[in-house]
């Protein structure tokens, strides 16, 4: 009997301890490693997770008001493709809408170029790095380390405790081609959606090809890999515009370095700091102890690249590079093609465990802005196809790069962001001008302690568009007083617009009709190579016929839009100046001025003072201008009373000046 006892507690002891062997095994294996939950077994395309964790309650402790109390979350979003293609460059949107700040992601950044901590409360894509590509299990055998990925997301929400769960509006897959339905939620703390190929998408691509198609886009910028060694590399990115209304005037770009690079040497461009104190202080300085760290550019995880002036094009140590130092502009193709591209080359050291000729990384997170231009915002770098480049020495052939990745940027408003010109209307039958809006650019936090954000501009007479707007109250509010218009208290703020534009009807006649432009720069920027372009109603843009001041065209394949730009030796609109007494005189703008010819010939029903007369969008240097919200009137203020306005406000305008 003893025997017997003996031998089954020594079997039970044996289950326990192979029981918790396994468990101890089943813990150590990587998140990432286990398989999909089993709902992903009746999916034959991309299955995606967003599981919800964990979370607590972190400072500051907000009783009064739980809506703006902040809360920690973590939470993991799964990626598995169950389908028989590869999955290249897969891009995932969460629907974040808790006023999330998300602090961290593992394997992945975040599509539009920003870098973390970042507020994701309206949404979000992630885009996996550093393995961008899942392959499929009959590649793999089943292989869950190379057809899924786990995103560990950290971050900060609001408004939403326990035992609530902040979980996002949606999930679904962005890459082209997929269709997903609504997720389905597992609970209060999960969901999962099935994302399946769309039959009727046409890919651009064949099935094996071992690179993503190059995309479109405004603004493409390539990463050429053109000379590699095994512990840096050199290579050339390109900045190419390919909107013929967009535009970079002293462009400055960014991106991050994932796995601490530095920047050794520059021909081209340069960093707008440098330093090597982040190398000789940090790791980089402890691997690579006989490197002279004086001659080193820049070390800092996120480096700003600027372009070099034109005096440095055929300097033998810093130039020489083809489309290079051109001082930061780079123009739409529309206005000039060679000047449409800026090129530049990096010599990049990497850090172990990367030290083989073949270990190339890009850098992520790009982001590239100018002075006075549109916005725009870059996408991922994407692996294509090696770029080639024409022999330096004259050859007929073509040298092909190590690698090259595409960064796709488009133009973007961001939200909340104000515009940096402004329009001004007038016609030939009102003599007020119609200003541009109230803070058209933007009003500073602290303006309406002395003037008022909302309230609508002051008409102004025509004197008053040559003075700043800091010197046309007097002007403003006796015009107002001249006409028996109401004068606000507070009056209203300026525009803050560096650059404004008056457009002016100057004529309409049976045959046809004119507009006066005139283009104003209150900046401390002169402008080279300006433009100008107006979008005109469908009615009238067919009209048009010459700018006489200007070099004027239609853009084609841009709807009913006129390009201008200045005349060869007029294409520089000046900052802004002192005037001839700095003590009393106001400070004038640069200014540009063209008359525009439009026939009415074969457009019946055309009505100019009506609004076809006056553009519906305007552009400034590829930027797009705050229009005003009302047209003049023909129903006050006519011409018929001109003669005694005029002989009034000229006597205003020389008390002001005696003054």
């Amino acid at each position: 009997m003893a025997t017997s006892l003996s031998v089954f507690f020594t079997a039970l002891l044996s289950i326990f301890t192979y029981t918790a062997t396994i468990a101890q095994q089943s813990q150590a294996q990587p998140a990432q490693n286990q398989a999909p939950s089993p709902a992903s077994d009746a999916c034959n395309g991309i299955f995606l997770t967003y599981a919800y964790t964990g979370g607590r309650l972190i400072p500051p402790n907000l009783k009064s008001d739980p809506t703006q109390q902040p809360y920690r979350f973590e939470s993991t979003l799964t990626v598995v493709n169950n389908g028989l293609d590869e999955l290249k460059s897969w891009r995932v949107f969460v629907g974040f809408e808790n006023n999330e700040v998300l602090v961290s992601a593992s394997n992945a950044v975040l599509a539009d170029g920003t870098s973390l901590p970042a507020k994701v409360g309206n949404g979000t894509v992630f885009a996996g790095y550093p393995n961008t590509d899942l392959n499929t299990a009959v590649a793999t055998a089943g292989d869950m380390t190379q057809m899924s990925v786990q995103i560990q997301l950290v971050g900060t929400e609001y408004g939403v405790g326990d035992p609530d769960v902040p979980m996002p509006s949606n999930i679904s897959l962005v890459n082209d081609g997929f269709i997903c339905p609504t997720p389905a939620k597992q609970g209060t703390n999960k969901m999962q959606v099935c994302c399946t190929k769309d039959s009727n998408f046409n890919p651009n691509t064949t099935l094996g090809e071992e690179f993503l198609p190059r995309q479109d886009g405004d603004l493409t910028i390539m990463y050429d890999v053109i000379r590699t060694y095994d512990t840096n590399y050199w290579a050339q990115v390109t900045i190419s515009n390919h909107n013929p209304l967009g535009r970079l005037d002293n462009w400055q770009l960014s991106w991050d370095w994932m796995k601490e690079e530095f920047i050794f040497a520059m021909k081209g461009a340069y960093p707008s700091v440098i330093d090597a104190t982040d190398c000789i202080y940090g790791s980089q300085g402890d691997y690579y102890q006989g490197l002279d760290f004086s001659t080193v550019l820049n070390c800092l995880r996120r480096p700003t690249i600027i372009d070099l002036p034109l005096t440095m094009a055929n300097d033998t140590n810093l130039g020489m590079i083809p489309f290079c130092c051109r001082n930061g502009t780079i123009l739409p193709p529309s206005m000039d093609p060679s000047k449409s591209t800026s090129a530049f080359q990096i010599n990049v050291f990497k850090m172990p465990p990367d030290l083989n000729r073949s270990q190339l990384s890009p850098p992520q997170n790009w982001q590239i802005s100018g002075t006075l231009n549109p916005d725009f915002q870059c996408g991922p770098p994407v692996r294509v196809s090696p770029s080639q480049f024409p022999n330096p020495s004259g050859l007929p052939s073509d040298s092909t790069a190590v690698a090259s990745w595409q960064v796709v940027c488009n133009i973007t408003q961001p939200k909340g962001a104000s515009p940096r010109c402004c329009v001004s209307f007038s016609a030939y039958y009102n003599e007020s001008i119609i200003p541009c809006q109230t803070c058209a650019c933007g009003c500073p936090s602290s303006s309406s302690r002395t003037c008022s954000t909302t309230t609508p501009a002051l008409f102004l007479p025509s004197q008053a568009l040559l003075l700043p707007f800091e010197n046309r109250t007097k002007l403003a509010t006796a015009w107002a007083d001249v006409n028996h218009l109401r004068i606000p208290n507070p009056l209203p703020c300026g525009d803050n617009c560096g650059v404004s534009l008056n457009w002016h009807l100057y004529t309409d006649y049976t045959s046809g009709w004119t507009a006066r432009m005139t283009i104003f720069n209150w900046d401390d920027t002169s402008f080279v190579d300006w433009f100008a372009a107006v979008e005109l109603d469908k009615a009238a843009a067919p009209g048009y016929q010459k700018v006489y001041s200007f070099n004027g065209s239609v853009l084609n394949g841009v709807n009913n839009t006129i390009f201008m730009q200045g005349l060869p030796g007029l294409n520089y609109l000046v900052a802004e100046t002192d005037g001839a007494d700095p003590a009393k005189d106001p400070r004038v703008p640069g200014k540009q001025q063209s008359v525009i010819s439009f026939t009415k010939k074969n457009l019946p029903g055309i009505n100019v003072p009506a609004g076809d007369g006056f553009p519906t969008k305007v552009y400034f240097n590829g930027e797009e201008c705050s229009l005003p919200k009302v047209l003049p009137s023909g129903n006050s203020h006519r011409l018929g009373s001109a003669s005694i306005t005029s002989v009034l406000i000229a006597i205003i305008v020389l008390m002001l000046i005696q003054q």
